[in-house]
């Protein structure tokens, strides 16, 4: 049984870490969040300690070194710009950690978290559950067999709905989340490097606040794309439950079809990493340059790979 602590036990991803911990049969012992509604840990880790100052939890770690007790595993929940530091400490203490996308913001972090690894010799692992999931492993390998030469047309579209308290949470800030791109869509830019190859072309159509598109050509697609959070884009036939959204896939017309799914990739993610096939560092490297890019890029004119939702902002 591994021993785990948690960062960011309040937040909406918290509870997926805290069922994979369980269901792998390893133990949380404490958590941390500046929020104090996490009464969800009674569902898992009743018994776990849980700490709303950074420092009374570095203490408790601190303690648990001088007692002999191993620390495991550092999960990492925390808003985006807090992953490098809260990564960063938890590799000087020695411990492995696990830690939610985007692994970082920028490109020269990962360089920063490699120099990390080798002084200290704990290990970053990344949760790219897309990866795992079946309908993106069967077109992987669709696209693995097709003869040599074939670019494959795709067009991705995810709208999700966001009230107005989003702007005014650290995810509204570009300088905290990465914006839009990063926010709600770095998780597709990897599963499209780990389908289609190295990318070749990024270019930026539009860029406001809520929402973004553009092309991405990489070695084996031509990929048009529009990600937003502004509801006043949705179609007619979007999902309204919790928060109303439009998720679509097509690869040369066909729907990818991975709506379900998705309700145990965070405890296979953990299971592969507790048995040493976690993803690293440089397998985060493609995505976080991509959103990098179409957060700085500015932005051209659309040509023939335009995304046919740009007109509802163009």
């Amino acid at each position: 049984m591994k021993k785990f602590v948690l960062i960011g036990a309040a937040g909406y991803i918290a509870p997926r870490h805290f069922r994979a911990i369980k269901d792998t049969g390893n133990d949380l012992v404490a958590a941390m969040d500046v929020n104090d509604s996490v009464g969800i840990m009674d569902s898992h880790f009743p018994n776990a300690e849980f700490f709303t100052e950074f420092e009374e939890f570095e203490g408790f770690v601190e303690d648990q070194k001088l007692k002999g007790e191993t620390i495991d595993y550092v999960a990492i929940c925390s808003p985006n710009y807090l992953h490098l530091p809260h990564m960063k400490y938890a590799l000087k203490n020695g411990i492995d950690v696990i830690c939610e996308k985007p692994l970082v913001l920028n490109v020269e972090d990962l360089d920063t978290l490699k120099l990390y690894e080798e002084k200290y010799g704990a290990k970053v692992n990344s949760i790219l559950q897309l990866r795992l999931h079946p309908s993106i492993l069967a077109l992987k390998e669709k696209v693995a067999n097709a003869p040599a030469g074939k670019i494959f047309d795709v067009e991705l579209t995810y709208l999700t709905s966001r009230g107005k308290w989003y702007m005014k949470s650290w995810k509204g800030f570009d300088h905290k989340s990465g914006g839009v791109a990063t926010n709600i869509g770095v998780h597709f830019y990897d599963m499209l490097h780990f389908i289609f190859g190295d990318i070749v072309k990024n270019e930026v159509h539009y860029r406001d606040e809520k929402t973004t598109a553009g092309y991405l050509e990489y070695e084996r697609a031509r990929v048009r794309w529009f990600l937003s959070i502004d509801a006043n884009h949705l179609p007619e036939n979007a999902v309204h439950g919790e928060k109303s959204t439009f998720r679509n896939i097509t690869i040369e017309g066909e729907e990818l079809e991975f709506s379900g799914g998705f309700t145990d990739l965070h405890t296979q993610s953990y299971q592969r990493v507790l048995e040493g096939k976690g993803y690293g560092v440089e397998d985060n490297r493609a995505a976080i340059e991509t959103v990098a890019v179409i957060r700085n890029k500015p932005t051209s004119v659309p040509g023939k790979y335009a995304h046919p939702y740009l007109s509802k902002v163009l």
